[in-house]
């Protein structure tokens, strides 16, 4: 059988959808693929879901039934075993909650992440102390120093994303809501994270924007997600949400849409990139 995996990795969810491509262009089905591996055709539901990891023996087979030539195959194979070797973020895998190793590697994955914000900072943009203050008064990262210290540890790796040569293009929307709430022991906390704010806004990749109380109720009221876009066609564009002990993952086209209609809907609502900087200039002065 196949072995399961508490989260795929994105090189393993494209190449699961490229597997049932290959599939369906060859005229099986399911139950005819799973004859060729003899196994059950749930098991190659599987592979092509990226449930499991794609173990190289089974795709191998399938390929020649496919009528995929030894150059091609050579090449997904290759492609197959990077895909199945953990990501980064496996070395945190005594804090990570499986639902939430998905988030890291589309996060790695995208060419586009659009989130809004309606409590906290997003985690990309967090110095220490304001992720260290946030994880201990939290339902994550709260029940020990040392969980404490790996969670903090692996937001500010998740960070270096932001910076790397081919960094996605990442617009967030935050409540003012995000900025009024104090968080830590002190005001240095807030006045360190509105100075990192200040400086992820000039790069090139980063647009911030704050929906302020003067502008009154908007349509991402309800609670925070994330959008993702990818330069893969095999991926679909994803919405994240998170609730307190879990999350869903939305690539149901009809979703997708009504979220990217909020999130536009609120990004010509909220205060202009420009005029945020001004936002948070004023704030930081305050403290």
């Amino acid at each position: 059988m196949s072995e399961p995996r508490s989260a795929p990795t994105v090189g393993q969810v494209v190449l699961g959808k490229r597997l049932q491509d290959l599939r369906e262009r060859a005229g099986l089905k399911r139950e005819e693929a799973a004859k060729v591996l003899r196994v059950a055709p749930a098991t190659i539901r599987r592979m092509e879901t990226a449930e499991v990891a794609l173990k190289i023996p089974y795709v191998q087979l399938l390929l020649k039934a496919y009528g995929i030539t030894d150059s091609e195959a050579e090449g997904f194979i290759a492609l197959a075993e990077e895909a199945n070797l953990p990501g980064w973020w496996q070395r945190f895998h005594d804090v990570l909650p499986g639902w939430f190793s998905m988030y890291v590697s589309l996060e790695g994955a995208a060419s586009l992440i659009r989130a809004y914000e309606p409590q906290f900072v997003p985690g990309l943009l967090q110095t220490e102390e304001y992720a260290r203050a946030i994880l201990r008064s939290g339902a994550v990262g709260g029940s020990n120093a040392q969980d404490t210290e790996r969670h903090v540890a692996l937001r500010m790796e998740r960070q270096s994303l932001l910076t790397r040569e081919d960094a996605p293009k990442f617009w967030v929307i935050m409540d003012e809501t995000v900025l009024r709430r104090p968080v830590g022991d002190g005001p240095e906390v807030m006045r360190d994270q509105l100075d990192r704010l200040l400086e992820a806004s000039e790069l090139p990749n980063v647009t911030l924007q704050i929906a302020e109380f003067a502008s009154g109720h908007h349509p991402g009221t309800y609670g925070p997600f994330v959008l993702f876009r990818f330069a893969m066609p095999e991926l679909p564009d994803m919405v994240y949400s998170e609730y307190l002990t879990g999350a869903v993952y939305l690539d149901a086209r009809p979703e997708v849409a009504s979220h990217l209609e909020v999130m536009d809907r609120m990004a010509a609502q909220a205060a202009t990139a420009q005029r945020t900087k001004e936002i948070l200039k004023d704030l930081r002065e305050e403290l």
